[in-house]
């Protein structure tokens, strides 16, 4: 069951995860439709506007209200309210594949709304072999039969399809199966990610749940200097702010340097949200971003020469753009703009004019380096890239081709293309450099072509891929080979994300990424000039200034990263949930462990893998040695626990990426577990929306995993799969001062770092360990013959009801059944 709402701030579902569907057809069609335009009418949630007067909200409560069912009329959506949404549109990429697999073994057999999912192959385009064109085959057939929009391989990156097809649009709100959903907050749409498991329920349901986050307000003041860009700023917010100040908020961008931004910078920018921590990041409409509309429907207008006018466009065309100019100047009362009292958890400023051209790593969106100072230590490159949905657009190729065609000052990075002839090209790729290119879609491909900029990148030397993910996810040629370095212009640089774990990756602007791929060396642009001025003149400010304004919120991540007081009372335990777990210990000493590190990208889309290969290669990225220890710790138990799902493998062929089971239909006591239990830092979990994070620490033996905090897409990801996520910072902090000789600056590293592991040798099984006491919220250290005691908040009954059923899926399955008995 989804839970309708909770009070304001509350972390925990107040009832149920997914919200029991008792009434009929019609009657959620009309209690969708007072908030929705129905989807067969084609209209859309952009202008149409509610007189009553509510207490003040933020532009991305307002959007969600909109899109939320099931509300009482007089409810208002606030920052903590768990609700249902219909989102606009729900897209799913190359992971489609195994959503229909959660689909079907759900039961569901029509979709409920065709005009809501989007199909996008984008992700493992460069691999032709029969298993994967089958897998494209099967998802196109699935698409035609239920009348889906389908947009095939080396049509482009969805997200980047979404912005020009309009399915993210302007003060709508709409969701993907992937973790930078968030760039659609760069038009001024709330665009937040989803999981695999939440695509199947909206595919057969509509309506899928979510808390809504805490509001972040980030103040841009002044205006970039000339040569600084989008990426910049993104860049450099991670550094600046890089103590998981934003980390599960929505953010909302304002300020004077919003104007400045080009579109395509502040989706850059809305793009890298993700990697800063945040849920959602949105951009203000205003009349940049109009225009910019005006000038997609100009071009869509003038398809054909000739003739009659083409068909209008069913998401952009000139009445939805002219709606939109309107709410520029609707009364506040009227407006889906904030309203100037809203409340936000925390309010931060960034000066532009202070900024310098920066560079994240190596291996790490946390660490931002001033160029100018990394400059300074020549750091030798093998490999760039000019990919990805965050910087491979029309703008970013240009900009990557001017430094071919010869860089002389910043000013010429914004200059047309007549100040360059096509057919000189000053600089070309070093020879002991590799680097790629691939559009971000055909579209843009084309459009870099007629501009001449694409040409002049190949004819440098660059190695062109499809237009796809490649290696941002790393799949296909040109990955990171071991003790490479690399440069990139994609959004993140994890460790072993992009090719081998014991590589180098750093990430830049396009610019930056051409000019090093020119040098060989990591490099600013005008560094190719050779009457550059004194090294550093101009750049006064190598640090940008930046600042918390206020913090209404205790903690970085609100409850999540804070201490609760010791229980007074029981906790409910609804059978058979267990009522203790326990076992040996494997503590992983590093903050930010990512779901890259968790689980290595190129296993992703092998929708082929059992459950037991999926946990032998647990943790791989992080520790090769991982999944032999969690084996070694397994072996120590006389009945460990196993997922029902592995244990059932042996003896059947079993669909992977299911996790769904009857529940019992009998109540059952409640149970004791055994397994090996994995603790680490805060933040664990961070980056991608793979499943597989979850599911493949389920399919290892591991049923509970303890952090200071989690990365909330993979905390969603854990709740739908019925993987228990506690939070005990106290339990972290202890551990962490305990074996501070093991750890390098007796501090846990702020990554992947070097794969420290701590637990017990096979000589001193019962050294280390924990028992979980669900109902109490409490934990039992044991450390040989010594005890500590931590208080942590359980989970709800909520939470627990998805664990009996084997997480969503099961879920749905059971009410689906309920609604087919009670027709």
């Amino acid at each position: 069951m989804i839970p309708r709402r909770a009070c304001r701030g509350s972390p925990t579902l107040r009832r149920s995860v997914y919200t029991k569907i008792k009434c009929s057809s019609s009657k959620l069609a009309a209690a969708s439709s007072s908030q929705i335009p129905t989807p067969s009418s084609r209209e859309y949630a952009t202008i149409t506007y509610g007189a009553s007067i509510k207490p003040p909200q933020t532009v991305i409560e307002k959007v969600v209200e909109r899109y939320a069912v099931g509300l009482s009329p007089e409810h208002v959506v606030q920052a903590g309210d768990y609700v249902m949404i219909r989102p606009e549109h729900v897209m799913t990429h190359d992971n489609t594949g195994p959503v229909i697999s959660k689909f079907q073994s759900i039961g569901a057999t029509s979709i409920h709304s065709s005009h809501q999912p989007v199909f996008t192959l984008d992700h493992d385009v460069q691999n032709l072999s029969q298993a994967n064109l089958a897998k494209y085959s099967k998802i196109e057939a699935f698409a035609r039969q239920h009348q889906i929009d389908f947009y095939p391989a080396g049509r482009g990156i969805g997200h980047q399809i979404l912005i020009e097809e309009g399915y993210a649009f302007p003060y709508t709100l709409t969701v993907a199966s992937d973790s930078h959903s968030n760039m659609y907050g760069g038009v001024g749409c709330v665009g937040t990610p989803i999981v695999r498991t939440d695509a199947a329920a909206l595919w057969a349901t509509g309506k899928t749940w979510w808390q809504v986050p805490r509001m972040i307000r980030v103040e841009l003041k002044g205006k970039l200097r000339a040569g600084v860009t989008g990426k910049d700023v993104i860049v450099a917010l991670c550094g600046a702010f890089g103590k998981d100040e934003v980390l599960n908020g929505a953010i909302e961008f304002c300020g004077e340097g919003v104007e400045s931004l080009s579109v395509e910078e502040r989706l850059t920018i809305a793009n890298m949200t993700t990697e800063w921590g945040a849920l959602a990041g949105v951009f203000p409409v205003d009349e940049t971003l109009v225009d910019y509309y005006d000038g997609v429907v100009d071009k869509l207008e003038q398809r054909t020469f000739g003739g009659p006018p083409p068909p209008e466009h069913p998401r952009l065309n000139r009445a939805r753009v002219h709606s939109l100019r309107q709410t520029l100047s609707a009364a506040s009362n009227s407006s889906l703009a904030s309203d100037p009292s809203a409340s936000y958890a925390l309010r931060l400023s960034f000066d532009l004019s202070s900024l310098v051209p920066h560079v994240s790593g190596p291996n790490s969106v946390k660490v931002a380096t001033p160029l100018p100072k990394l400059e300074d230590k020549s750091v030798k490159v093998d490999k760039a890239y000019l990919v990805s949905c965050t910087n491979s657009r029309v703008g970013d190729l240009k900009s990557a081709a001017d430094i071919f065609r010869g860089y002389k000052t910043p000013s010429t990075l914004t200059s047309s293309n007549s100040d360059f002839p096509d057919s000189t090209i000053k600089h070309h790729v070093h020879p002991s450099v590799q680097f790629y290119i691939a559009a971000a879609s055909s579209v843009v491909q084309a459009e870099s072509q007629a501009r001449g900029d694409w040409d002049v990148l190949v004819r440098a030397g660059a190695k062109v891929l499809p237009a796809g993910c490649g290696p941002c996810i790393g799949l296909g040629v040109g990955l990171l080979e071991e003790g490479e370095v690399g440069i990139s212009a994609t959004n993140r640089n994890y460790k072993g994300r992009m090719g081998h774990p014991n590589a180098q990756a750093y990430l830049a602007s396009p610019a930056v990424v051409a000019a090093s791929a020119v040098k060989g060396i990591i490099c600013s642009p005008d560094s190719l000039d050779p009457l550059r001025p004194e090294h550093g003149k101009g750049l006064e400010a190598l640090e940008p200034i930046y600042n918390i304004v206020e913090s209404t919120s205790t903690s970085a991540s609100l409850s999540a990263s804070s201490d609760l007081a010791p229980s007074t009372t029981s906790i409910e335990i609804m059978p058979p949930f267990p009522t203790q777990i326990s076992g040996p210990v494997l503590f992983l000493p590093a903050d930010n462990i990512s779901t890259d590190a968790i689980y290595p990208g190129k296993y992703t889309y092998q929708d082929s893998m059992s459950r037991s290969q999926m946990g032998e290669v647990v943790l791989e990225n992080y520790s090769k040695d991982a999944s032999g220890l969690l084996k070694t710790l397994r072996s120590s138990l006389l009945e460990p626990w196993v997922h029902p799902a592995t244990a059932t493998e042996a003896s059947t062929t079993p669909d992977t990426t299911s996790t769904a089971q009857e529940p019992p239909t009998t109540i059952p006591s409640p149970t004791n577990l055994s397994a090996p239990l994995l603790i680490s830092g805060f933040n664990f979990g961070t980056g991608s929306s793979r499943e597989q994070a979850a599911t493949s620490l389920l399919a290892a033996g591991v049923p509970l995993v303890v952090a200071g905090s989690f990365g909330d897409i993979f905390k969603r990801n854990a709740i739908n799969n019925g993987l228990i996520c506690l939070e005990c910072p106290s339990l972290v902090e202890y551990l962490t001062s305990t074996y501070s000789t093991q750890l390098e600056g007796g501090k846990r590293s702020a990554g992947a770092g070097s794969g420290v592991m701590i637990s017990n040798s096979e000589e001193t099984v019962s050294e280390l360990s924990l028992k979980v006491k669900m109902a109490e919220g409490v934990m039992m250290l044991s450390e040989g013959k010594e005890e500590s005691k931590f208080s942590f908040k359980s989970v709800g009954t909520s939470v627990q009801e998805l664990w009996i059923c084997g997480g969503l899926e099961g879920l749905v399955l059971k009410e689906l059944k309920e609604l087919k008995a009670a027709a």
